[in-house]
């Protein structure tokens, strides 16, 4: 089976070394991944991974270095303020005529699950005040780019993410090394599992 995996930073990928996996540095936000996965596409892997660490809304259940494949993905932040606040793109009542994508689900996810699945919103401004988290346990920067390349390529792909911080602006502490380990550590489960 041959196995892309996108790491958004060198620093998520500095613990994962596998000979039987190509790895990539993807780069940081949505259109960094979305070209990143566009060319990793373009390779015809089995299946893409995108793994990387993620904030976890305070309202969820999951904790710091907790591992988790992603179900779904909003690209939390595109969209119009009015003057009754932030509307997603997907919900403004617009005269124009354009794909209105709002919910992005993975449709590849493995059956049972071998890690809990989890929501997500990618922002391109980490810790956005203004966008709609109520459904989400986490945040990310890539994962909506990554899905719909993906979707719109009839790429299989997985997302797997590694809890790194809360999204709290007023609690910005990370716990980066065992967040990359434990991500690390998840990555190889997965892909021992995939190669069965």
């Amino acid at each position: 089976m041959k196995i892309t995996v996108l790491f958004p930073t060198q620093t998520e990928a500095s613990q994962f070394q596998r000979k039987d996996v190509t790895s990539v540095i993807s780069g940081v936000g949505l259109t960094a991944t979305a070209y990143a996965s566009l060319k990793a596409i373009q390779e015809r892997p089995d299946i893409l991974i995108l793994a990387g660490i993620a904030g976890v809304f305070p309202h969820s259940t999951f904790q710091i270095n907790d591992v988790v494949l992603v179900q779904s993905e909003v690209e939390a932040d595109l969209g119009f303020f009015t003057n009754d606040g932030f509307v997603h793109l997907a919900h403004l009542p617009i005269d124009m005529e354009f794909e209105r994508r709002h919910l992005l689900t993975c449709t590849d996810l493995p059956t049972p699950a071998i890690f809990p699945l989890a929501k997500s919103v990618s922002v391109n401004a980490a810790m956005a005040p203004f966008i709609d988290s109520s459904a989400a346990d986490l945040e990310n920067m890539e994962g909506a780019a990554f899905f719909h390349v993906c979707q719109k390529e009839h790429q299989r792909f997985l997302e797997i993410r590694a809890i790194s911080n809360q999204v709290n602006i007023e609690n910005d502490q990370w716990d980066m090394q065992s967040s990359v380990q434990a991500l690390t550590t998840g990555l190889h489960k997965l892909i021992d599992y995939l190669q069965q």
